[in-house]
């Protein structure tokens, strides 16, 4: 496997619409005032966090169960920003939309900005010739509030290209999350 360049992001999502929308720099100032930084860099591509967020409360007393996960548990926020509660977490969706060609391994870190807060930011691997929104997950681990962002740079995508192309891709079993919109809660 090899990490794929800034060039290589370019031309996969001019020719493929591989990241769209798609921003061929790196952009730092976003409606006129300082941003966390979003768009293609060397050798990755920093995805945007939209303003749809679902903030983990447990006013039900629920136990957290992924085989029966109760949607009750969330708060639904639509804004331009989201206040996490201390030592919680919360779900938000990327505002680019993914189509990972199928000799490609999608890996996210998040972005120091925010880990240097005590925000981290989780995302599974976007597996070859998955599809979609990418759901975030974003851990408080501080005893305060913490703030997160919409339309800003939240994470960074690393694409790996393999040496061959995989047998059986993420279509190819038709996974679950295949396609999903919007922010996509656990699935069994």
């Amino acid at each position: 496997m090899s990490i794929k360049s800034d060039r290589w992001i370019r031309r996969m999502s001019k020719e493929h619409q591989m990241i769209e929308p798609f921003e061929p720099g790196m952009v730092r100032e976003n409606g006129g005032g300082k941003a966390v930084s979003f768009g293609t860099s060397s050798y990755g591509y920093d995805v945007r966090c939209a303003d749809e967020f679902k903030v983990f409360t447990n006013i039900n007393a629920t136990i957290v169960d992924p085989k029966k996960f109760d949607p009750r548990s969330f708060v639904d926020i639509k804004a331009p920003e989201c206040i996490i509660p201390p030592n919680s977490f919360a779900l938000a969706r990327t505002v680019e939309y993914f189509r990972v060609p199928r000799d490609v391994l999608v890996v996210c870190l998040g972005k120091s900005t925010y880990a240097r807060c005590g925000i981290i930011v989780n995302v599974t691997p976007l597996e070859p010739e998955w599809e979609g929104h990418v759901t975030l997950e974003f851990s408080n681990t501080t005893p305060l509030p913490a703030r997160i962002y919409a339309n800003e740079g939240v994470a960074q995508m690393l694409f790996f290209g393999a040496d061959e192309v995989c047998e059986t891709s993420y279509k190819d079993r038709g996974g679950k999350y295949q396609g999903q919109r919007g922010v996509t809660l656990p699935k069994t």
